[in-house]
């Protein structure tokens, strides 16, 4: 009875654990690191055609990712989570494998052309059907004797379409222990799904700890009236609003605000203003919202959904899947709303629409969600002037503009007031699924808030659960070595070329006044420069 810490140990994805018990090897999670890779994860401890089950909270990648992975390397047993779930990975599974082919392609075409070696993808189209054929969807609350000796519950967890914390009973002997795996932990009062649902009793719980550090704060924003706004302003200057909007979850909200705005009749001036869905992605998840409506959806849309309406659907809504109809929205002049993918503005159709829009003065773009540090999104953010697309400088005139979103994860005192919801202290808290620092801060504040012992395992941590002894701690080994001294230098000679181009700056602002005479001379140097080394 052994449960052992393999992902998102110290880590934000990644998410895996792995439980031996009464003669059978569990998945919990089997998700793929995405972004920032600080510590080597241990390898399991058996080979994938050795795993009996996969149990899924949710979709996200970083959750459910590697599963065609483990298809590829031998895994045939059962994938056992939600129905909106299943539904979500069915789609979301091939967007990946068709990613990971897609990159591949692109190294391959490289390698062949400079005789390196040829990449293979991390899997392809093929295993991510057949890890799709795996699925056994259940229904919340819904009760199941997964095999001799082990039970499980899936319980709303408000984070997602679908996502769920998981109950894991495991008998042995005369021994029963329950586990309870949180999942990605929900925010309350977030549009469309419920709230996380509280677990009453459990001897562990295995929690994340995203924003084990931070909190949202009491106010809530007022997401519709700021779009409203922006909306308003865009369309009087006669431009588009651009929202580069990530396609599960983010863009289904955008469309129940929208449809609001339109219901309410909060823009007189442009009642029959239209919105564009351009992502393939997008435009299927929010088919998969619309099959799981019982099932998923909170009091406030089922009310609408019982008055007979969609409450993502409306007057003026449009969707393009191939590439031509996305090519035609911005051959349309008339102010418009544009929701594409991918959210932070790194790949996909987004990068076409701002190649199209970020030079015209009169346009917005939208921001509705976190971006990462080197992110184009980020950049722009930032104030950045000019950027580069398809290879092509565009010079950033568009309004930038950010909407505090509403956050899909708990903040920690949201995850403090799930652990609240035990009428029982649990055993033991285990802490997974947050930065570095945030796993070890959060832990010390549950033993400080709660009373419960608590400990945030690197990768390879591992706990018997009839005894309750913590076996190892894991292994903290840095992914990456020391930069190398030839590195060094390669990046301080690029920093002094950077503190060049500033000083470069510095002279163009003091030469404003110069005769244009002098100024279109100046310009031609600098033009004539940035030609040479532009790659």
């Amino acid at each position: 009875m052994k449960l052992t810490f393999i992902g998102a140990a110290h880590e934000v994805t990644g998410s895996c654990h792995l439980l031996e018990a009464c003669g059978r090897r569990v998945l919990i999670d089997c998700g793929m690191e995405q972004g920032p890779d600080l510590y080597e994860n241990q390898q399991l401890p058996v080979t994938a055609g050795e795993i009996d089950y996969v149990l899924l909270t949710h979709a996200h990648i970083d959750h459910s990712g590697n599963i065609p992975l483990l298809c590829k390397q031998g895994f045939a047993g059962e994938v056992v989570t939600t129905f909106a779930t299943s539904d979500l990975c069915s789609i979301m599974l091939r967007d990946s494998a068709h990613i990971q082919e897609f990159e591949a392609q692109w190294r391959n075409r490289k390698a062949r052309r400079s005789g390196g070696e040829l990449y293979e993808p991390v899997y392809t189209m093929a295993d991510a059907d057949a890890a799709i054929q795996l699925f056994a969807p259940c229904d919340y609350g819904q009760t199941i004797d997964l095999c001799p000796g082990i039970r499980v519950r899936f319980g709303d967890m408000g984070h997602l379409l679908g996502s769920a914390s998981i109950e894991v009973w495991v008998t042995e002997g005369d021994v029963t222990k329950k586990v309870v795996f949180s999942g990605d932990v929900g925010n309350t009062n977030q549009p469309i799904i419920r709230d996380p649902q509280p677990v009453r009793e459990a001897d562990y719980v295995v929690i994340e700890s995203t924003y084990g550090d931070r909190l949202h704060g009491d106010e809530i924003p007022d997401y519709v009236g700021e779009f409203t706004r922006i909306l308003r302003e865009t369309f009087d200057r006669g431009g588009n609003v651009v929202i580069p909007s990530f396609a599960v979850g983010r863009t289904q909200e955008l469309l129940y605000f929208i449809r609001e705005i339109k219901e309410k009749n909060l823009l007189p001036e442009y009642p029959s203003f239209e919105v564009y869905v351009d992502s393939p992605l997008a435009i299927e998840a929010t088919t998969v919202f619309n099959k799981n409506v019982r099932s998923c959806f909170d009091e406030e849309a089922m009310a609408l959904v019982e008055r007979g309406i969609n409450p993502l659907v409306f007057p003026g809504l449009k969707t393009s899947i191939t590439t031509e109809e996305s090519k035609q929205i911005n051959l349309d002049e008339r102010p418009k709303v544009i929701i594409s993918a991918s959210g932070m503005c790194e790949a996909g159709r987004i990068r076409h629409h701002l190649k199209h829009n970020l030079w015209r003065s009169e346009c917005t773009i939208c921001f509705v969600g976190y971006q990462a540090v080197g992110t184009l999104g980020r950049k722009l953010l930032e104030g950045a002037q000019v950027v580069k697309l398809f290879g092509e400088t565009i010079s950033v005139n568009a309004r930038i503009e950010s909407i505090r979103g509403i956050s899909g994860h708990a903040d920690m005192n949201g995850l403090l007031a799930w652990l609240e919801g035990f009428e029982r202290k649990p055993d033991r808290v285990i802490v997974v699924h947050g930065e570095d620092t945030v796993t070890e801060s959060f832990a010390r504040t549950v033993e400080e808030k709660t009373g419960c012992p608590a400990f945030a395992p690197f990768s390879g941590g591992c706990i018997d659960l009839a005894t309750g002894q913590i076996l190892t701690e894991g292994q903290r080994i840095p992914r990456k070595a020391p930069e190398k001294p030839a590195r060094a230098k390669a990046r301080a000679a690029f920093e002094r070329v950077v503190a060049a181009a500033r000083h470069l700056m510095e002279v163009v602002m003091k030469n404003e006044g110069l005769s244009n005479k002098d100024l279109a001379r100046f310009e031609t140097q600098i033009q004539n420069l940035a030609d040479k080394w532009d790659r």
